[in-house]
Formats: structure tokens, sequence, C-alpha cells
């Protein structure tokens, strides 16, 4: 009643703009540096208000809007001055990947880190702007944010005051710690891995800090993957909002959630998936239609369990996507749902988004629909089933899965046109083989080989791909949003580079006039089988950007797809479940009213974080197969070993053995027979006086000298190098 009245007294002064976007404003609409005193003379504020004004200016400039300067505050935008997330690489230097994804990344020099680490959101000042594809070059003004408030350590050794000597375990953090315990229950002993609270600096090289947490002994895998989680921040608990939400759920869908889907269960669903899986969140089933077929892809609807904005949707937002280790898993949902509810276990009813596709007698989709429904899944089958029993035809195993067994060969029928259509089209497929991690039953790794690949594999990724690529299409006819995945084109420089590498020596390849997928693909075909293909595959994998997500559509180059994205894991990725709810809205905006569809702001902002831990989630998998890798090679240093020639620098080569997946790196240092250049055009590395030469691909023996836990990495040497090279004059 009080406002009411005071806006009949008639206009008056209207009120300060005392909000943190009212001061931004002021600053953009003043263009220079103000002091506090002229922000509040500006503002014609009264002595009440100066608190708020100061607590809102340091808000800005934590959030790295403004910067802090000698007299006052800039806007960190006008002062060349971007926020983001620095990266430190292992040769010290880094990159802030900036907030704003348009923006490209920008270089920090060594000796301009300041006091940030590695995963730091930081402000950056520009202090060169360079042209073309060179990144801008800068340094670090201010961190913001700490990217870890608790980091792992090695403990060294014990000093005479009784704190410890302690050492992160991450080769990016180049500094001690002098700690104390936090509580004196916990007991360490030097070699063994603990968690870190880091308080002041030092000095350059040492910091203060305090240990939480013991971890274990060093060689431990489990201690190795509960460091490599805390280097990447990824969550280990689910809040107790979290918890409460998912334990109410029900342990089967009720008669309410069937009400108005389709009826499936009587089609025969199976899900494929790897022995070791325990959670399905797709089943497929394929049927003759005249000479063409009908492929049904059935997901998880975990949508309508998980309600925008609760705490089991901000938990999950978060997290980004599971995360996968070798002996543990870190999952997007607790396993109320993952490995119950929303998982298509055999035999019982689940709530599924379907994608109905029907195909040509080529493979080639012509109409399809979405809708939501209920499942029970046939059979649980394993790859290994699929390959037994469909592919190689073993009697023993067709009659194990005999009720399905007649579904299942036309499936493969149908995926390996897709696969074809696929392919023609351009779409990559790099023979690159993928480590798997074997364990006794201690725990101990027993073996790192190449994890086996065949068609049943690839039969539901094509399956999958088919119903990416079919919602996609369903979401731009209708003019709606979509969270697409988006893949930029490779970097044309390397792919030139690669043609002219090739056409050095095989007078059939020639540089194409647009570097297409469809080019690479032939690319790829024209060398299968010959001594090329590992460069080849090698090579290309190298040029290739990274994909991610994004609201604007501008295809999937790996894939050679116009329109993609993400729907078939929503379990275990975020992105899915945005696409299933911007589906859903789709289909009910058809029947009436529609529900709020989030703008593109929401989706870009929501694309970026995601991307992000996506990032993380790859880069904890690359970090713990190192660690491993290192750790199953340590009692294998003298020993001698056959490899390849995978990478090739101006320090030396990387190569990677056949006997075990494993790889690392002979250093120029330890070649004491010449003196080599680096050949970046050829891909070689050429003795100045000898004319010996090293290129990519080549055979080699080498002898394991050092597998350094601290640094990440396996330091060779090789046997003979007389043996080892190749006259330079031979390869070009």
């Amino acid at each position: 009643m009080a406002k009411n009245k005071r806006r009949q007294t008639g206009p008056g002064p209207a009120e300060p703009p005392l909000s943190s976007a009212g001061l931004l404003r002021l600053f953009k609409e003043v263009r220079r540096p103000m002091s506090r005193a002229e922000v509040i003379r500006r503002l014609k504020l009264k002595k009440k208000d100066k608190a708020a004004v100061k607590d809102m200016l340091s808000e800005l400039v934590e959030q790295g809007r403004l910067i802090r300067i000698r007299r006052g505050y800039g806007l960190a935008e006008a002062m060349h001055c971007i926020t983001g997330r620095l990266e430190i690489q292992r040769g010290g230097f880094g990159f802030v990947v900036p907030e704003d994804s348009r923006r490209k990344d920008v270089f920090i020099n060594q000796r301009d880190l300041g006091d940030a680490w590695h995963g730091d959101k930081v402000v950056a000042a520009i202090v060169r702007e360079n042209k073309g594809e060179r990144n801008h070059e800068g340094r670090v003004v201010r961190v913001l944010e700490r990217g870890r408030k608790v980091l792992p350590v090695k403990i060294h050794k014990r000093m005479r005051g009784g704190e410890w000597l302690c050492r992160p375990t991450d080769p990016r953090l180049g500094f001690g710690i002098i700690a104390g315990l936090a509580d004196p229950a916990i007991e360490v002993r030097p070699g063994d891995i603990a968690l870190c609270a880091p308080g002041e600096r030092i000095d350059p090289t040492m910091w203060e800090g305090e240990i939480t947490a013991y971890l274990g002994p060093e060689a431990s895998i489990p201690v190795q993957e509960a460091l490599v989680k805390s280097n990447h921040n990824i969550r280990l608990r689910f809040p107790s909002g979290a918890q409460t939400q998912a334990e109410a759920l029900p342990q089967e869908p009720a008669a309410k959630d069937i009400k108005g889907r389709r009826d499936l269960t009587a089609l025969p669903f199976v899900t494929i998936d790897g022995a070791t899986a325990r959670d399905f969140d797709d089943a497929v089933l394929v049927e003759r239609k005249g000479k063409g077929y009908v492929l049904w892809v059935a997901i998880a609807d975990v949508a309508h369990y998980v309600g925008e904005g609760t705490p089991l949707d901000r938990e999950a937002l978060e997290r980004g996507n599971s995360y996968y280790f070798p002996q543990s898993v870190e999952p997007m949902f607790p396993e109320r749902l993952s490995n119950g509810l929303c998982s298509l276990n055999p035999g019982v009813s689940r709530l599924v988004m379907a994608a109905r596709m029907e195909m040509d007698d080529q493979g080639a989709p012509r109409k399809s629909e979405l809708f939501p429904a209920v499942i029970r899944s046939h059979a649980r089958l394993t790859y290994g089933q699929v390959k037994r029993g469909v592919l190689e035809g073993d009697a023993a195993e067709a009659g194990a899965i005999g009720p399905v067994l007649p579904m299942l060969t036309l499936a493969v029928e149908l995926a390996r046109k897709i696969n074809a259509l696929r392919t023609r089209r351009g779409s990559l497929d790099f023979d690159l083989p993928e480590a798997e991690i074997l364990f006794d039953v201690h725990g101990d790794t027993s073996d790192i080989r190449p994890k086996t690949r065949h068609f049943g594999h690839q039969l539901i990724e094509e399956f999958m791909i088919a119903a990416n690529e079919a919602v996609a299409r369903f979401l731009i006819e209708r003019d709606l949003p979509c969270l697409f995945r988006i893949h930029p084109p490779a970097d044309e420089e390397r792919l030139k580079n690669l043609f002219r590498l090739l056409a050095q020596t095989d007078p059939g390849v020639t540089m194409p006039k647009e570097m297409t997928p469809a080019a690479l693909q032939r690319l790829i075909s024209s060398q299968k089988g010959t001594d090329k293909e590992y460069v080849v595959n090698r090579m290309l994998l190298r040029s290739m950007k990274q994909a991610k997500y994004s609201p604007d559509n501008e295809g999937h180059f790996g894939l050679a797809s116009t329109e993609y994205c993400h729907f078939t894991s929503p379990i275990r990725r975020y992105a899915d479940l945005v696409v299933h709810r911007l589906v859903k809205a789709a289909l009910a905006s058809a029947d009436g009213p529609a529900p709020a569809i989030p703008g593109r702001k929401k989706l870009f902002n929501i694309a970026g974080h995601l991307s992000g831990r996506e990032r993380a989630a790859m880069d904890a998998e690359r970090e713990i197969h190192k660690r491993v890798m290192v750790l199953f090679m340590r009692d294998k240093v003298g020993g001698t070993f056959g490899g390849v020639i995978s990478h090739i620098t101006d320090y030396g080569f990387y190569v990677e053995l056949r006997e075990v997946m494993a790889e690392g790196m002979v250093r120029l240092s330890s070649m004491d027979d010449d003196y080599y250049t680096y050949w970046p055009k050829r891909e070689m590395l050429v003795g100045e006086r000898t004319g010996q030469a090293f290129k990519l691909g080549q055979s080699v023996e080498v002898v394991l000298e050092e597998a350094s836990l601290e640094r990440l990495e396996l330091n060779f040497t090789l046997k003979s190098i007389a043996d080892s090279a190749m006259d330079y004059k031979d390869l070009i």
C-alpha cells in the first residue's frame, strides 16, 4: 500500500541504479576508469549506500568484469583483459581459455603466470595481439578463483619442526608445499599420497599448507584414481538433496507414468553393451518393411523423473557427464536411477523416448517419428555374444540367443548399409587402437593391450548416429532450438602438410581443391593396408579439432553430418537430457500450450559448461591411463621393446610400443652419434653429418631407461642408432 501511495505522489528523482548491472552501465557510459568516490558522486548516493557500492565493486572484480587499478577500477574488456580458465602445458607455458567461446585462447609465457595454477579462473591482460590463426599473448593479472581448493600431493620427507615436505602430483604444478597435519590422527609416510589444502605462498617455489586426508600408497591403482579425480574436480558424493530425491523415486514405473505412452512391450527390443556394463540407456530393434527397414531406437526417459531445476538436475548439470576409470565410475546420477529405474534392464517395463525410423533398401532414412513409449527389453546382450552368434555363426552362441537371432541378423544387414552410406558421404573412421587395461585378482595391472573392436560395436554406433541425426532434423524442421554436437573443420595447414608429405613418395596422391571429409575419407581408403596407413591416421587425427556443444548448428566435420546432436545417452551425458526436454517440449506444443523452451543465451551457457566438463573427463581419462602405464612399466626398466615412431618433435620422437599399449620418448640428448635437425614438412629428424633419418611410422627397437610417475613419462634410448636409422635420401 505504501508503494502505491509513493507512485501517486507524482514524478520524483529516479532511484539510483544501485546494482551490479547499473555500475557496469555507468562505466560503459563514462568510458574511462573511475575511483570509488567518483562512482558514488556520479550516482548521487547517500552515505548509507557507500558500503553497498564497495561490495558491488569488489564482486565485479571477483567476477573479472572490472579490473582493480592503482586509483580505482576499469572495465576489463576496455582494458584489453579477458576472463577464463588457465590451462598450463607440460612445457610450463599456458593458455587462457576465454569464458566467451567466440574469442581465441590467449598464450601465457611461463614468466607471466604469476601465482596462477593450472585450472584457475584468471584475468589476463593482452600484451600482444597477433593476426590470423596465431593466439594473442597475455599475462595473468589476477587469480579470481582457484580451480582446486585441495591438491593431491606426494609426501617426500619430515621436516625438523614436524611438518612434511610435499609436492603436488600434477606435473604442471612446479612447486613444493611445507604442510602440517589438519588432524594429529592422520598418519603419513614418505612416498604416500595425501590431500593438502594450500595456504600462503612462501617464495616462488614453495607454499605452506595443511594435510587434510590420507589417500594411500603411491603404487595403488585406487589411490591413483582418487588423486586424478581430485586433480580434475570430479565430484565423489551426491548432495543430500539429490540423494533424497533419488530415494523417493519408485522402484518401477507407476500406472500414471505409463498412461498416454505407446505400449511397445511386445516388441523384441534388445540392449547390446560391454560385458561389465551396468547401466543400459539404449535398446534397439530392426524390422523388415517391404524392401526396406524400420529401425527403432528406444532411449531411457530420464527427463520424466528428473525435472529441470530439481536437486538431481542441478547436480547432474554440475557434473556434466559420468566419469569412467579403470576400476571405478563416478556417475552423473545416483545408482537408483542409472542402474535401476532408468536402466533398460531385461524383462521389466521402462519409460523411454522412442525414435522410429523408416529406411529404404540402401539404408537411407525416409521418414522418422519421435514419441514417449514404454518397452520391455527382451534380452541383455554383449558385444561378444553378437560377434560369436551373428558375425561368426557360432552354433552354441546362436542357440543361446535364438529368439532374437533373426532380428539381429537383419540389424547387422541394415547397419552395414548405413555404414556404407556414411563412408560414401565422407564420415571419417580412424583405425587407431584404444588401450584396454587388464587387472589380476589382486587388482594389480596384468596387461595393457589394444581394445578389441568388431562390427558388433559398429552396429550400435551406426544406430545411435542415425537416431541422433533424426532428432536434430526433427527440431530443425520445427524451427526449435537444439543443443547441437558440432565438430569444426580440421586444421587446413596440417592437412596440406600431410598431402605434400605423401605426394613426395606417391605421385598418385594429389592435393584436393577443398579439404572436405569426403576427400579425407578417400585418402584413408587409398592408404589402407599400405606402409603409410599409420602415418595417415596419425596425422589426420592430429589435424582434427575438438568437438563441442553449441546452440548454433555448424555441422559435424568428422561425421560429415549437416545436423547432429546427442540424444542417446541421457543417463551419462547432461547434453542428451537437455535435448530430451527440447523434444518433449516440441511434442507437447503440438497438443497444446508448449512448456517453457530455454533461450539461446541459456543454451549457450549450458553448452560452454558441458564442453568444459567433457574436456575434464577426457583429461582425467588420459591422466589415469598414463599413471597406470607408468606403474605397469616400472619393473621393466632396462628391457628392450619393439615400437613405431608415433610423433616427431624438434627435441626427439615418441615411440608407441608393440608388446604393450604404452608410449614414451627418445630424446635427441640420448643420441650422441650426430646432431639431428627436425624437418617438419617431411616429419623427419635428419643427422647433419651422417644423413641418418627417423620418420613418422618407422619401426625401431628401444630400451626403457626410466618410468617417471612424477613427470608421467617413459624415457627410451635406441638399442642401436645405426640399425634403427634410415638414409634420408631413401625417404625423399
